[in-house]
């Protein structure tokens, strides 16, 4: 059950009401990689400089389910580094700084032996470069991707492109505003199927997330968190925890037959909500490289029984 992911790895400065995290790993490929990880392997496909030390590469390997020989160094670039502050309430952040690095220059190379990959997903960069990934793999059952507002203002064009050729997109409900001219998010979600994708998956923050399919809709509440230390790559793990489900489901009993089901992105929703819950408990992915089986099982029992309706 090959899932890809292709992004970003980033170095994080990041302050919150609860304290302050410097150089710290980060990232939208690297959080989805290893919320992911929890449900199925992944490979990942992004570029870091030489600035990327062995305490950051200690990080990834605390996640052994997570294959990173897709990770290219570049000795003479720098890794993209990102510095933001989250005001009190943690909804709003502000961006202190952003440093490219790596971005700036070509997009990694695919690795051949990812190829084979069933299940991708394009993690937040120019729709351009996720639209030059994607070809890579002509024979996936399912692409998704990611995008944010700087694209679309900025790469309108080249991601109404993209939009044509995945089957799903997921974005917060800001951003489904800004694309589609549509407040209400099921308004907006079936905008976003008229530009191409089967399915959209708008995330709404603590209100949780709604998905629009051309079978149906499903919605969300957030997990009840107690613990807020960080939001920082929540979005990116709810993903992660989202697709890791979906490629190990598919995989096991459909593979090479019917296309993702809508019962199947549902489920998915439940891991993505779940994982990214325990993203937030800590500065970068601390609490995911401490979190276990047991405790994930039990949160997701939790959560099941918080969201049962009979």
């Amino acid at each position: 059950m090959p899932l890809i992911v292709t992004g970003t790895i980033g170095i994080d400065t990041v302050e919150t009401p609860t304290g302050r995290a410097e150089r710290v790993l980060g990232g939208s490929a690297t959080y989805f990689s290893a919320a992911a990880s929890f449900f199925a392997p992944v490979r990942m496909v992004a570029a870091v400089g030489g600035d990327f030390d062995d305490k950051h590469r200690h990080t990834m390997a605390r996640f052994p389910n997570v294959c990173v020989v897709g990770m290219e160094q570049r000795p003479e670039s720098k890794t993209f580094a990102w510095g933001g502050k989250y005001l009190e309430n943690m909804n709003v952040r502000e961006t202190i700084f952003t440093e490219l690095g790596v971005l700036t220059e070509h997009p990694p190379l695919t690795p051949q032996e990812y190829r084979d990959s069933k299940y991708v997903f394009l993690a937040n960069t120019h729709p351009a470069v996720q639209q030059e990934l994607l070809s890579n793999f002509p024979d996936r059952a399912i692409a998704v991707a990611d995008t944010m507002d700087l694209w679309i203002d900025t790469a309108n064009d080249d991601l109404k492109d993209l939009l044509k050729n995945i089957d799903g997109l997921v974005l917060n409900d800001q951003e489904a505003l800004q694309l589609t001219g549509k407040r209400n998010p099921i308004t907006a979600g079936k905008a976003i199927l008229d530009l191409g994708p089967s399915f959209a998956v708008i995330k709404k923050g603590e209100h949780g997330c709604v998905m629009v399919h051309r079978d149906g809709i499903a919605a969300l509440p957030a997990y009840p968190a107690e613990i807020v230390i960080d939001p920082t790559g929540a979005g990116d793990s709810f993903a992660g925890g989202m697709m890791g489900h979906v490629a190990a489901r598919h995989a096991a009993e459909h593979f090479g037959g019917e296309p993702v089901s809508f019962d199947m992105l549902q489920e998915g929703l439940v891991r993505g909500t779940v994982i990214a819950s325990f993203t937030l408990e800590s500065f970068s992915l601390d609490r995911l490289a401490e979190l276990n089986e047991r405790e994930l099982k039990e949160r997701m029992d939790e959560f099941q029984r918080i969201v049962k309706v009979d």
